[in-house]
């Protein structure tokens, strides 16, 4: 086989085997709990606003998660080996304990090792990709959270129907078998120097100015709207849409659909040149999820909630590459730390969503008020991206703070 064709072949094993990742760990360990809380909430074990707690215990853990990586020193694939691991334990427990306080312990963990699996499966197939030429592939690899939502929202759903134990048992088997699938590839130009994203970052130039300064706090502080704008859908849409449409078997799948839609979006998304300003790139993004919140309230049918998956769905994790990618264009191989941050304001942003919305929905019936306020959050962070993006092409530059 030719040079070009191993390295080709490399590329899309690093690619498929990171998107798989992401699948286990952020689809299946993170996001399960979506599709599994009605039928938890259906047995009588969480009333809406426990349900609420367990989700942001798991938002709390992807935000410790995200803050630990700094200070980890382990080679990169050696932690998402670990970290898949655990999510499928993780998983299994949570179909193998039935305690409040037990549970609460589970999600926690679940959300570190979601972080965990994120970054440093990110580092290193993006490492793996530029090695071999192909960082096209990226899309791919974002395309796996997209990829095990759908699975989560599919078969989890299924199995669930014999009860949550047996959905969360089901789950955390699946990510067995998947995990037993890409765990060789991890040894693929593993580096026995590798290091973790912090120790291969550069020191921040001194040189930096005023207006990349001011722009990278304005990316910290407007990424963290993304989080809590999006979470509460992401959080309770099967229970927004049987409260919409009782009796109707269509709620079970507009989970899957937000899932699958953020599959073209992250593979359209990584394509995006990267010569288009990443500022109003995020501005698109939050208008359309912005949209697709409003939709679930404003048209509460069947065409209403599978729209409003789509324009979810698609922007998901391509407000992810864009904010990364400007993270970049702001401190280039220094990133690391801006990056950081970013992921803890987006981390506060999902840990205040459910907190928000799960007590006031039991208090009133509706979930009308707490989508309203999310789009509303959504539609000021596209209007203010917009408003950075237009002060930075004036001669006076960025906008201050």
């Amino acid at each position: 086989m030719s040079a070009i064709g191993s390295d080709r072949r490399g590329a899309w094993r690093a690619a498929l085997a990171c998107m798989v990742s992401l699948a286990v760990a952020m689809g299946l360990g993170r996001f399960a709990f979506t599709p599994m809380l009605p039928i938890m909430l259906h047995e009588g074990k969480l009333d809406l606003q426990a349900g609420g707690v367990l989700a942001s215990l798991n938002y709390l853990g992807y935000f410790v998660g995200a803050l630990s990586c700094a200070a980890i020193r382990l080679k990169p694939a050696t932690m998402v080996r670990g970290a898949l691991v655990a999510t499928a334990a993780l998983l299994l427990g949570m179909g193998l304990c039935d305690n409040f306080s037990a549970w609460g312990v589970l999600r926690t963990a679940a959300g570190v090792m979601s972080a965990w699996t994120f970054v440093f499966a990110s580092g290193w197939g993006l490492r793996r990709l530029a090695e071999t030429g192909a960082p096209t592939l990226q899309g791919v690899i974002y395309a796996g959270p997209g990829v095990g939502i759908a699975v989560t929202g599919l078969v989890g759903g299924a199995v669930g129907r014999w009860g949550s134990e047996a959905g969360w048992i089901g789950l955390g088997l699946l990510s067995l078998v998947l995990i037993a699938v890409i765990w060789r590839i991890f040894s693929d130009g593993e580096s026995a120097h590798a290091a973790s994203p912090a120790a291969t970052a550069a020191a921040p130039s001194e040189a930096e100015s005023a207006a990349a300064r001011n722009d990278a706090r304005w990316l910290v502080g407007l990424y963290g709207l993304a989080g809590f704008g999006y979470i509460i859908t992401a959080t309770f849409l099967p229970v927004i849409a049987r409260q919409a449409l009782p009796g109707s078997p269509w709620p079970d799948f507009f989970w899957p659909l937000f899932g699958l839609a953020i599959v073209p979006g992250a593979l359209i998304g990584a394509r995006a040149p990267v010569h288009w300003d990443n500022r109003l790139l995020l501005a698109i993004a939050y208008a359309l999820q912005a949209l697709g919140v409003v939709l679930s309230v404003a048209w509460p049918t069947i065409i209403g909630f599978t729209l409003g998956s789509l324009l979810l769905g698609m922007p998901f994790t391509t407000i992810t590459l864009f904010a990364m990618r400007d993270a970049r264009r702001l401190r280039g191989n220094a990133a690391a730390g801006l990056i950081g941050y970013a992921t803890a304001s987006y981390g506060v942003g999902q840990i205040l969503g459910p907190l928000f919305a799960a007590p006031l929905a039991q208090r009133t019936g509706s979930f009308t008020v707490p989508l309203l306020v999310a789009a509303a959050v959504l539609a000021f962070g596209a209007l203010l991206f917009a408003l950075v993006w237009w002060r930075s092409q004036r001669p006076e530059g960025a906008l201050t703070t």
